[in-house]
């Protein structure tokens, strides 16, 4: 989710409006049609389809695209059914605790409370694994929540001190062994990790970290990462979650854990859907650009068609994320429709307790008008694309930021500014009036940004925008 490319510079924003406004891509033809001849504008309706408990809508910004070769955007938001009334399933539950030096005093004691408040919220159905590191492990085997158990896990929880460095990958283990011992007798597994610093000891290269939690997943068991504070590494903990199909979060205050874990307690308990893959499938005459937010797993050619695979977080009952695509597409024939691509969604259906795989064909119309092209385009799709796009720029900011370079942060946010203005001018002002409000926000608080601690701050809060910027809805708390 991490590595979506910059989009910086005049020339590249000035691309983007283009595009927005409904101007052909350098290189097409156009035909200047008659004034009195103006088509109507019409909005196009999304198309949603579904066959389980996930629906996908989708939306193009263009629907008519010019003869030539075409920039669009594609959304498509996937949407789990709504349970309203029902119980939570029983959940298999590990709470992996930092407690290295770094979360001493206020920092630990609020994620103790936090884990007594969990330990009261759960039912006997449910089990619960804690795990506690710093330089060494030291874990509860799982045990079901019964009252008698309660003041069990209590009584461990508060014989929980601070010591040592941080060693993420041995607790990461440890929790995913634990868990393993009942994983069968659950539906729902999910490991909640919770640290305010870098790995220190042990396994301490990111991508072998980032390797356990995907054999924690492969092994039927999801992963949520938690932050506080200022000095963890966020890129590293929002790869664990996206690696681990669960949520991430980030707390500047501890005293936030609390209802954080009695979140991802219910999204655990609450999942409709696990195994979300988005397939895309690019025919000949289109290509993908890029993936807006998401890296995809898997990419591969079948003839002419292109194959790229993305992998979803875990859905929850009513839970809702957004995949955004930039594609180049090829207009030839005036009058003639084009694929632009088709969606495969596919996962294991909970309430079914089956495979499930939906399509979603995605076509445009090809024109010589450019007047259809204007006035044709889908509003919420751009916004939904400016968006994404704004998520992009403000990642690099905050990369440029830690760099140094104020100056080409500064810049990206006034480049963000343009694509939303330029989103707005179809949808109109009203729908993106927050979007540029939290660009000013966004702004101010690099500005007030000076210190190491202030910048880490600032860095992942800006961070946390740039994923719901990109429609991670449901997997960001």
């Amino acid at each position: 989710m991490n590595k979506t490319g910059i989009f910086l510079g005049v020339a590249g924003v000035l691309a983007l409006v283009a595009l927005v406004v409904g101007l052909p891509r350098a290189g097409g033809t156009t035909t200047t049609p008659p004034v009195v001849e103006a088509p109507p504008i019409v909005s196009p309706p999304p198309s949603t389809s579904s066959n389980g408990s996930l629906s996908i809508t989708t939306r193009l910004s263009h629907p008519f695209v010019m003869i030539g070769t075409n920039d669009v955007y594609l959304t498509a938001d996937i949407k789990a059914v709504e349970q309203k009334g029902s119980s939570r399933s029983p959940v298999n539950l590990a709470l992996v605790i930092d407690r290295s030096g770094s979360m001493s005093g206020f920092k630990l004691n609020q994620a103790k409370q936090a884990a007594r408040t969990l330990v009261g919220q759960l039912r006997s159905e449910d089990r619960l694994t804690i795990v506690h590191y710093g330089s060494d492990v030291k874990a509860m085997e799982g045990i079901l929540a019964t009252p008698e158990n309660q003041d069990r896990l209590l009584a461990y929880i508060d014989g929980i001190w601070d010591d040592g460095g941080t060693n993420i990958g041995a607790g990461l283990s440890t929790g995913r062994d634990l868990l393993l011992k009942a994983k069968h007798d659950f539906k729902v597994n999910r490991m909640v990790l919770i640290s305010d610093g870098q790995p220190t000891e042990g396994i301490t290269d990111h991508s072998s970290l980032i390797s356990i939690v995907r054999d924690v997943r492969q092994a039927g068991i999801s992963v949520s990462s938690i932050g506080v504070g200022t000095d963890f590494n966020e890129q590293l903990m929002e790869s664990f979650a996206e690696v681990g199909a669960g949520a991430y979060a980030y707390l500047q205050d501890a005293a936030q854990l609390q209802q954080i874990f009695q979140k991802d307690l219910n999204a655990a308990g609450t999942q409709v859907a696990r195994n979300v893959t988005i397939t895309v499938k690019v025919p000949a005459g289109a290509r993908l650009v890029r993936t807006l937010g998401y890296t995809p797993i898997a990419r591969s050619t079948s003839g002419a068609e292109e194959l790229v695979t993305i992998a979803l977080p875990d859905f929850a009952a009513g839970t809702s994320e957004r995949v955004v695509l930039q594609l180049s597409v090829d207009g030839t024939t005036d009058g003639a429709a084009v694929d632009v691509s088709q969606l495969t969604l596919a996962y294991t259906d909970l309430l079914a307790s089956q495979p499930v795989t939906t399509n979603a064909l995605v076509r445009a119309n090809v024109t010589g008008n450019s007047t259809v092209v204007q006035q044709n385009q889908d509003g919420e799709a751009l916004v939904f694309a400016a968006r994404a796009q704004a998520g992009a720029n403000t990642q690099a900011a905050v990369d440029a930021l830690k760099k140094g370079d104020r100056a080409q942060a500064r810049q990206l946010f006034e480049a963000n500014k343009k694509i939303i203005n330029g989103s707005g001018s179809v949808a109109g002002a009203p729908s993106v009036a927050d979007d540029l409000q939290e660009q000013e926000q966004l702004i101010q608080g690099l500005d007030s940004a000076n210190d190491e601690g202030s910048i880490n701050s600032y860095s992942k809060d800006a961070r946390k925008k740039a994923r719901l910027n990109f429609g991670l809805f449901g997997s960001t708390y």
